[in-house]
């Protein structure tokens, strides 16, 4: 992010990085692009309670008519989440929603750069985006993963979103140098569906490796205060983001199989409809939403508010573990 380009902050968000108190920034794109009306609403509400309830400062990221905005506030969330036409900003798009001043949410790439360059240190989302699946072309890669290799922000998420190659997905973050800390899991968690905590534990997942074996993170951490030291020696050493991935609840999980069902009727429709890039995931969410008679909402819901609550948790614990380190 060049230092001609202005971001607005808010006064609250100002003060907060200024002073070094903990700030976890949230995306927008599930409020204009991931979630119903007025569901994106609730939630971003709720999110945005949880990160205070834990004691750290929430900064919604999006871009407002031009503006790289770093805190939105609630009359802009207001119109984020019920305007039609809103721009789904990647780290590609932000230039053109600055310079034809456009009202954008900012998926993770972009939500990334613009926390980074406001001096937030900590994000929190529902999962980053990764490889897709055949039948799409095997370039078709999230600029999700290009932002962790170089940004240093720690994104809190349920992993990847489930209807991606996940085996993929890992590999592709291996090789750029980022890690996966698993929370209180030494398994990837696979966004709205149970997974197993231990590599040992047997829970058949379809989306799991090739034969059907629990995907690995790179490291387990247990509590906030382990994720935060860990992030800051990764930083410290030069690297650039990491992925605190963080299961959702079993009681909210959806059965994988069911889930995995769904999926193949999603990518069908999506294939018969012409639906790819940007507009693909959006067509799938909403899709296996019906499909499963609303339990992925339910899912995404309740992990997303989890998310920030965490993330807020690691920001406290990050904001007094060597913070010139992840600047």
């Amino acid at each position: 992010m060049t230092p001609d380009v202005p971001i607005a902050l808010s006064a609250e968000v100002s003060a907060a990085v200024a002073a070094g108190r903990p700030v976890v920034a949230l995306e927008s794109t599930i409020l204009a692009h991931g979630l119903p009306r007025p569901v994106n609403r609730e939630v971003a509400r709720e999110c945005e309670q949880a990160v205070r309830d834990e004691g750290a400062t929430p900064a919604t990221v999006g871009v407002w008519h031009g503006v790289p905005t770093v805190g939105l506030s609630e009359g802009q969330l207001d119109e984020l989440a019920s305007a039609d036409g809103v721009l789904k900003a990647s780290r590609r798009d932000l230039g053109v929603a600055v310079g034809l001043k456009k009202l954008a949410a900012t998926t993770v790439s972009a939500t990334m750069a613009l926390a980074h360059a406001a001096g937030v240190r900590v994000f929190a989302t529902g999962g980053i985006g990764g490889a897709h699946r055949p039948p799409a072309p095997a370039w078709d890669v999230s600029a999700d993963l290009t932002e962790l290799a170089r940004t240093p922000v720690l994104v809190v998420s349920a992993g990847a979103k489930s209807l991606l190659d996940l085996p993929r997905t890992l590999e592709i973050l291996e090789t750029f140098g980022v890690p996966v800390l698993g929370y209180r899991t030494d398994v990837f968690p696979q966004f709205y569906t149970r997974v197993a905590d231990s590599l040992r534990e047997s829970v058949p997942n379809p989306l799991s490796d090739r034969a059907g074996h629990p995907l690995p993170v790179s490291a387990r951490v247990d509590t906030p205060a382990e994720a935060a030291a860990a992030f800051a020696a990764h930083v410290s050493l030069g690297g650039g983001g990491a992925v605190l991935a963080n299961p959702l609840p079993d009681a909210d999980a959806v059965p994988a199989d069911e889930f995995a069902a769904a999926l193949t009727v999603a990518e069908a429709a999506a294939e018969r409809a012409g639906v790819s890039g940007a507009k693909l995931t959006p067509f799938l969410l909403a899709r296996l939403a019906e499909l499963t008679g609303g339990k992925t909402l339910r899912a995404n819901r309740t992990l997303v508010v989890n998310n920030a609550r965490l993330a807020a948790r690691v920001a406290v614990a990050l904001s007094s573990v060597a913070p010139a380190a992840c600047r």
